[in-house]
């Protein structure tokens, strides 16, 4: 617990909520966006019984030390491409389909919209840049207010295409994570503009990641995420992530029976998911979202192998949203 915190600050995190839950915090939200929020908030908390779920397993760390390390590439003789230990929880994942209009970032950490992109071929790498970058960076302004975003990196995944070692393709991450931390965030953003970073810091930024298929319908290995009002501080471990060239730093999580997981199932090419790994504002909104891929148990046994593409932005708002 008292790893996930800021520099200088003892409970940012989890300051002004409980400590089991990250809901909004009176003291912290301006009575107008209370009201907005506790009205969400009461909405969500109602049962649907009408929602279809899917029981799967996902994969959760089982211990949070010693702190491990996960390589993106082939370590050096001896050395474990993934230390920790894993263990499989069976969850309830939800049809995130039938409460649509209920989610927002701020209170869940993730949405679903219709999204179209006039990109060909999401391999060509210039073509990402070029034309899905600049679509990207349109999409979150409009979806959160924004004045800037930086699209600073993306990854395309396909199992197929990664067995082969082609088009820089990954395959779908299977561990239960959250690809930033209060350390790393504001990293990311020196290492991107560090002209700017000390102006940009004093602001309200977020990192959120854009998911879409790259061809649908998604017919296996699907995207599940948890909802932000469910994770407790203490479920969350800090996981160092070694490159070639540095260490980076993201999340992973040990499991929580009070963790409530949801998912977009046979989501199509012109759709996209806005995932908040994490947001610099601690007044009660979503900071997080943990998220893994999953095995989908309705999937058929000849199912397309998933093909996916996640967009990496910063994103700034004024100081006078902040």
């Amino acid at each position: 617990m008292k790893d996930i915190v800021e520099e200088n600050d003892l409970d940012k995190f989890a300051k002004g909520q409980s400590r089991r839950d990250l809901r909004v915090s009176q003291a912290k939200l301006s009575n107008q966006s209370m009201e907005v929020l506790e009205m969400e908030a009461s909405v969500q908390e109602l049962q649907h019984a009408e929602i279809d779920v899917v029981n799967a397993s996902l994969n959760y760390l089982a211990e949070a030390m010693p702190k491990p390390v996960n390589y993106t590439y082939e370590p050096p003789a001896g050395v474990p491409r993934q230390s920790g230990k894993y263990i499989k929880q069976t969850v309830a994942i939800r049809n995130g389909r039938e409460v649509l209009d209920e989610l927002s970032l701020d209170l869940n950490g993730f949405v679903l919209t219709p999204h179209e992109t006039a990109v060909k071929d999401f391999y060509d790498p210039d073509e990402v840049r070029a034309v899905y970058y600049p679509e990207v960076e349109r999409l979150l302004k409009r979806m959160t207010g924004a004045e800037r975003v930086l699209i600073f990196d993306h990854i395309v995944r396909n199992k197929v295409l990664a067995e082969r070692g082609e088009k820089g393709a990954r395959e779908p991450a299977k561990m239960v994570h959250n690809d930033y931390t209060f350390k790393s965030a504001p990293r990311r953003v020196r290492d991107h503009l560090p002209e700017e970073a000390d102006r940009l810091l004093g602001n309200r930024f977020a990192e959120i990641n854009v998911w879409r298929p790259i061809r649908g319908p998604v017919e296996s290995s699907p995207l599940a995420l948890c909802d932000a009002r469910s994770l407790g501080v203490e479920d969350i471990v800090p996981m160092d992530l070694v490159y070639r060239e540095r260490v980076g730093e993201i999340y992973g999580f040990m499991h929580n029976p009070k963790h409530r997981w949801y998912y977009f199932p046979r989501m199509q090419r012109n759709e996209a998911i806005l995932l908040k790994c994490y947001d610099s504002k601690a007044d009660g909104r979503a900071r997080f979202t943990a998220h893994t891929s999953f095995e989908d148990p309705n999937s058929a046994p000849n199912a397309a192998p998933r093909e996916s593409i996640e967009a990496r932005a910063l994103v700034f708002w004024p100081p006078e949203s902040a």
